[in-house]
């Protein structure tokens, strides 16, 4: 790692499931399928220099500087895919990263319902009949909870984006934030137990990596930082919550052992406003991770907004030709 040809530019590469697919209950789940991820690795091992959360921390501070061709390797939501399948092969080759577990399921053994809906979409092939099922159970809840028409709802959320066709859109806005609170966990609890299982219990016990795992990773090296408790929409939540949820953040991070001295935030679903800013600023966080798709310039970028790239972005395979990301970088 060469230090003295210092850059300001980081590459963050955000990874969420990453499994055996091919041949599991699931196939249909969008993740990186486990021979994937270590040619991705193969491939961020031949171009880049591979940096650990902690001297990104100290680069922000002024202490220390980031070599050329940079690059943090970050993997969200806490599942036990992260602890059974990466944790073993990133040891395995001295790779430091951070991992980003919401509390709840951690610590609760209670299913998310942006992971509900993951599911609920991997478990169905039809979309179309997922998006019927969801409109049908609107209809039936237009009254007591006055709703707007479907056709509001869809023109609104039923929109593509690079990776989900708008039907895919249109179902995980729905159930995400475009719905009241109480009615959301409803239709996806409803939905859950028809296409994947009604048993949540031994469903998120399998899902989701635990407390001492982390603190096994941890032990090893890896950084562990704030993800929300529910994996909330920051955005949507008033100050105090946003307090709050910061706080229990905080705490948990506390009880696994994680670094007091180097502590990082990843916005779930990349939502945030300026509230949330200055409190995890005041909480002793020293940055943020987005969902905006960019290179990180350290020079540049609000310490508390910082871009990443998916791991869809990058080659699968050491041996395929540089993309953009890479070459623009060299």
């Amino acid at each position: 790692m060469k230090i003295l040809d210092a850059t300001p530019f980081l590459t963050i590469v955000s990874y969420h499931y990453v499994r055996p697919i091919r041949d599991s209950k699931y196939a249909l789940i969008k993740g990186l399928e486990m021979t994937d991820f270590e040619g991705q690795i193969e491939y961020i091992m031949r171009h880049y220099n591979v940096v650990s959360m902690e001297h990104v921390v100290a680069s922000i501070r002024g202490e220390e500087q980031l070599p050329q061709m940079a690059l943090l390797l970050a993997f969200d939501d806490g599942f036990s895919d992260h602890y059974l399948h990466v944790f073993p092969h990133l040891v395995e080759h001295g790779i430091p990263a951070a991992f980003y577990p919401s509390v709840s399921p951690t610590v609760e053994r209670k299913m998310l319902d942006v992971h509900k809906i993951h599911f609920i979409l991997a478990c169905e092939t039809n979309k179309m009949a997922l998006v019927d099922s969801l409109n049908e159970h609107i209809e039936q809840a237009r009254e007591s909870f006055d709703l707007e028409p479907i056709y509001v709802y869809e023109k609104d959320y039923k929109k593509p984006n690079r990776f989900d066709s708008g039907e895919v859109i249109y179902i995980k806005r729905m159930l995400q934030h475009a719905l009241p609170d109480v009615l959301r966990t409803e239709i996806t609890d409803n939905m859950f137990g028809k296409f994947v299982t009604n048993d949540q219990g031994a469903f998120a016990d399998e899902l989701y990596l635990n407390k001492e795992q982390l603190k096994i990773m941890i032990a090893e090296g890896m950084h562990v930082g704030g993800h929300g408790v529910h994996h909330e929409w920051l955005n949507h939540c008033d100050k105090s919550h946003q307090e709050s949820i910061v706080r229990d953040c905080r705490s948990f991070l506390d009880s696994i052992g994680a670094s007091s001295k180097f502590m990082t935030f990843c916005y779930p679903y990349g939502a945030y406003n300026d509230d949330t800013k200055a409190i995890i600023a005041r909480d002793g966080f020293d940055l943020a991770m987005t969902t905006e798709v960019g290179i990180t310039d350290l020079t540049l970028h609000d310490s508390y907004m910082l871009p990443r790239l998916d791991t869809n972005d990058l080659p699968n395979s050491c041996e395929a030709e540089t993309v953009g990301w890479t070459r623009n970088l060299m």
